[in-house]
């Protein structure tokens, strides 16, 4: 999997790494028990500090989508998390104002669904 991040973007890198390897397991392109590159390599490839690595791999292991083992380094989970009521109350919470700035902006709920459901099957089908 190619990851890659931008320097120009308002998004924090450590959540664009976060984002970009959630999604790779999400396409099947990061396979369970699949290994991560280390801290130092990612951060050397991308140009990018060690903390920033490792915070993000840090998340990921918060959030159920990652092991990481002293001598196997950071490894996709076997048994990713599911969506459970805590999870579906924070889904909630981060898709609230992205609705009601697409309402704002006069974006209808037919064109909002379509952009989901685009998204939703293009990740799936992006191995």
């Amino acid at each position: 999997m190619l990851i890659s991040v931008n320097l120009q973007s308002d998004v924090p890198l450590y959540t664009q790494l976060t984002n970009q390897i959630i999604e790779g397991i999400a396409s099947g392109r990061l396979a369970p028990g699949e290994s991560l590159p280390s801290v130092r390599s990612l951060s050397s490839d991308l140009g990018i500090n060690m903390h920033t690595v490792n915070k993000a791999y840090a998340i990921l292991k918060q959030d159920g989508f990652v092991e990481i083992h002293r001598q196997k380094g950071v490894v996709i989970q076997h048994d990713l998390p599911v969506a459970d009521a805590a999870y579906r109350t924070s889904l909630e919470e981060k898709l609230r104002p992205l609705i009601s700035e697409s309402i704002c902006r006069k974006l209808s709920e037919e064109e909002l669904l379509n952009l989901c459901r685009s998204l939703f099957r293009q990740i799936q089908t992006d191995s």
